[in-house]
């Protein structure tokens, strides 16, 4: 039975919930609260951003079930190193991966656990999102991560320049938020 506080990060309004998968792999796993927290508040920015990408730029292709999955899941490696949720650390990616594929999650899904710190030129679509979204949720801008996503919308068919003003408009409204974001995830103990 997972604890009051992880239910809670879990379900808490007005945060879109997490896919159901992601939920129940946090509660087996016992995660700590604020870990639930963060992953929802991840979730939460991918999911508005991907509707906005949706919306104004129809022709980009990308799969945004595997997006929202992927920043649902981003940090779970951190159940198995909870000493990286308050400091810095890179041990958690490669085992978030390997914690997710063990509980039969696909490959092609668990890979956001390993990639979502690290991105360039052949990095897929879905992987700048993630990463984007794991990014901007606390305030951060990321100019070359965010170079790549306009380049993404570019060759999709908008206008270079337009494409560049697009994403950081959505990026820009989605950082404002972040204050309220992090006093939110700190509000739950490690």
């Amino acid at each position: 039975m997972p604890s009051p506080l992880l239910e809670r990060a879990l379900t808490d309004p007005p945060l879109q919930p997490l896919p159901a998968i992601a939920a129940d792999l946090l509660r087996t796993l016992d995660a700590p609260p604020r870990l639930a927290a963060h992953l929802r508040l991840v979730h939460d920015v991918a999911w508005r951003l991907t509707a906005e990408l949706t919306r104004r730029c129809p022709a980009l292709a990308y799969d945004r079930d595997a997006v929202l999955f992927g920043a649902a899941t981003h940090d779970i490696g951190k159940t198995t190193h909870p000493d990286e949720l308050a400091g810095p650390g890179h041990e958690h990616e490669r085992a978030g991966a390997r914690l997710l594929e063990a509980h039969g999650v696909l490959p092609g899904l668990a890979r956001f656990a390993a990639s979502h710190a690290h991105w360039d030129q052949g990095s897929t679509t879905e992987d700048l999102l993630v990463s984007v979204a794991d990014k901007v949720w606390k305030g951060k801008r990321v100019a070359d991560l965010e170079q790549l996503l306009a380049d993404r919308v570019t060759a999709a068919g908008t206008d270079r320049w337009e494409a560049f003003l697009l994403v950081d408009a959505l990026l820009e409204r989605i950082a404002a938020g972040a204050d309220e974001r992090l006093a939110w995830q700190g509000s739950y103990p490690r």
